[in-house]
């Protein structure tokens, strides 16, 4: 084994251990696994009694339980339904770890079952909520489960309904797979061009899918569901193996949305701004200053709200603030003139890629 193979194998397990930190401070749990007593003595407090009889009458299924398998953005969304008479009276969210702006916008399902019975309620079609998919798939598996719960005759989910099977998520899927395979055997202009439109348009515009702090440490702290996963999963597999493969920055070359709207900014114009060696070798250490201080955050337990302010989030218009739509607006007409500014001088996702492969 050589210096360098050994270099990237040591930089990748430390990068995952400082991962696994960083989960368990926020989460207090790996894998889904609660690591202190007090957090094991909560869920067992919480997932007790899936049901039970308030003093009116009114049934309370809660779904922490029946539901721990399904994950959102950050991590498992359990729900309590609420039942008298037969009928939904109301659903309440319990506490999750999905960014506050994006829960918000899935949260408005949670009136679309009040009034119906388990049955009527499990033969309704209800759609995700396009600026929240992974919350909205998340409440709406819950929902089910909870509802099949209350009734046992309700069949179960088939594959499909598993994975949430749809026009956009078969388009995602579609689109990663390009992204991870034909590059690989297949170089021209026009096809990189197209690649780079799918990814901006299908991953980032409509499904919302891409690689980001949050969603990683999600992972860590929470598990991966396997059939809601798989296109982030292809992902993390182009991100983090393909670079002991020698196919290095193949990610954020090749399916990254951020990156790949930056690429289609810098097509606008041949005209770029120069900038010295010196200027580039400041901005570098900027970004890899700027990681290490949020990693020192996170460690010691503070600062995980930056997590929601990654550029990423801009692609998701419906729940993203106005800040992260400023930024990124600000860096695609920089963009225009500088290639891949955010990617190569801010991103700390990026950043984490770059030293899990041994390098700066």
């Amino acid at each position: 084994m050589n210096a360098k193979r050994l270099q990237h194998i040591l930089m990748f397990v430390t990068c995952l251990v400082v991962l696994l930190a960083v989960a368990a401070r926020r989460d207090g749990k790996l894998l889904g696994h609660a690591l202190s007593s007090d957090n094991r003595q909560q869920v067992k407090a919480t997932t007790a009694t899936p049901l039970q009889q308030l003093q009116d009458g009114t049934y309370v299924i809660n779904t922490t339980l029946l539901g721990k398998d399904i994950l959102g953005y950050g991590g498992p969304v359990p729900l309590e339904i609420y039942m008298k008479e037969g009928k939904i009276q109301k659903v309440n969210a319990l506490r999750n770890s999905e960014s506050e702006d994006f829960f918000a916008e899935a949260s408005s399902l949670l009136t679309r079952w009040n009034g119906k019975t388990p049955k009527e309620a499990l033969t309704m079609k209800v759609d995700g909520v396009s600026g929240a998919t992974y919350s909205s798939r998340a409440i709406i598996a819950n929902m089910r489960l909870g509802l099949q719960y209350a009734d046992k005759n309700a069949s179960q989910p088939s594959v499909w309904e598993k994975m949430g099977l749809s026009w956009k998520y078969a388009a995602g899927l579609i689109v990663v797979l390009m992204g991870a395979i034909l590059p690989l055997f297949f170089r021209n202009k026009r096809y990189r061009t197209l690649q780079l439109i799918l990814n901006v348009i299908v991953l980032g515009f409509w499904s919302g899918t891409f690689i980001s702090y949050s969603l990683i440490t999600g992972y860590l702290a929470n598990g991966v569901n396997l059939w809601t996963s798989l296109i982030p999963l292809i992902m993390l597999i182009t991100a983090f193996i393909y670079p002991f493969f020698g196919k290095k920055n193949y990610y954020c070359n090749n399916i990254c949305p951020c990156g790949s709207m930056q690429d289609l900014a810098g097509k606008l114009t041949h005209r770029k701004w120069k900038m010295s060696q010196q200027t580039v070798k400041r901005l570098t250490l900027f970004r890899q200053l700027l990681w290490a201080c949020l990693m020192a955050m996170m460690l010691v337990g503070v600062g995980f709200s930056w997590m929601d302010y990654e550029l990423f989030a801009a692609f998701i218009l419906q729940s993203a603030s106005w800040v992260v739509l400023a930024l990124a607006v600000v860096f695609f007409i920089l963009a225009i003139f500088v290639p891949r500014p955010y990617c190569r001088f801010i991103c700390p996702t990026g950043t984490l890629f770059k030293l899990a492969e041994g390098k700066k």
